[in-house]
């Protein structure tokens, strides 16, 4: 069976490491409660990770189906202005995608440059695959990232799916600085399981998945944020400036808690939040 990598649209890669801060504070001097601003910036976090993670399958599914034949025309994931180098070594494949000093823009609107190094072993037939990336001065929409992640590939069945499909398992340790020097560091892991578009490799365009994990995010000033997901969050490649579309997070902060609600299955920004018995819709976006 010929597969490719997902696409995940606009939205957040991790989308479910959301946090907040608040006038409130702790006797530590830390923030209480969880509002609606830091929402934002968690998820401005969540699409820099949902980028790099992207761009990072896109490369292995790239390789793989290097001497395939695609049965429909070949839609490109990466921008034109991006440079890639390809290089084997003992039997390992090393991919350098150079965005340049000037950048380029991805489909979904973001703005990346620098370079992403991305490698994975050469046996393409093998259960299990592991692909590794780095940065090298990488930016993402001002944000410089920095750390590595390990994506775990494997083609099985699961409890979300019967047919058989790709499942991606990702560990994440990345930090990123804002532009006014701002640092968060986000630690978690995820499951990804592609249930649509898995067995048309040369169209990024058709694929949906299902995402489920659980995770922190540290903020500046120390607070610490816990967050999981408890209906698997949809996503979908076609709603390209979209977050997901459907799903449940429940999220925790000093004793504060909050759940997310992304919605019916719409392509949009728009989140519903609800605390302390109040809900209230924002839009992930501003």
């Amino acid at each position: 069976m010929k597969t490719k990598f997902l696409f995940i649209g606009s939205l957040v890669a991790l989308s479910f490491f959301i946090s907040c801060n608040s006038d409130e504070k702790t006797n530590d001097g830390s923030s209480a409660a969880i509002t609606k601003d830091e929402i934002v910036t968690n998820s401005k976090i969540d699409a820099s990770i949902d980028d790099v993670t992207n761009i990072a399958e896109d490369q292995f599914s790239a390789q793989q189906n290097v001497t395939s034949k695609p049965s429909g025309p070949v839609k490109n994931f990466l921008p034109s202005c991006a440079t890639i180098t390809t290089v084997l070594t003992n039997n390992t494949w090393t991919r350098t995608v150079d965005f340049g000093i000037e950048g380029c823009t991805l489909e979904n609107g973001n703005t990346v440059k620098g370079k992403m190094v991305i490698s994975f072993s050469n046996d393409f037939s093998a259960s299990t695959q592991t692909i590794s990336y780095t940065f090298d001065g990488f930016y993402h929409n001002g944000k410089k990232l920095q750390g590595s992640k390990s994506i775990v590939r494997t083609v099985k069945t699961t409890d979300l799916l019967a047919t058989v499909h790709p499942v991606f398992t990702a560990a994440i340790d990345i930090t990123i600085t804002f532009d006014d020097g701002g640092v968060y560091v986000r630690k978690g892991s995820m499951v990804k399981e592609m249930v649509e578009g898995y067995d048309t490799w040369f169209n990024w365009e058709d694929n949906a998945y299902l995402v489920t994990g659980s995770g922190t995010t540290t903020f500046p000033n120390g607070d610490t944020f816990s967050a999981e997901i408890t209906t698997p969050l949809e996503f979908k490649a076609i709603c390209k400036k979209s977050f997901a579309v459907k799903g449940i997070v429940s999220v925790t902060k000093n004793g504060a808690s909050a759940v997310i609600d992304y919605g019916d299955g719409s392509c949009d920004t728009l989140a519903k939040i609800t605390k302390d018995g109040v809900t209230e819709e924002i839009d992930l976006k501003k």
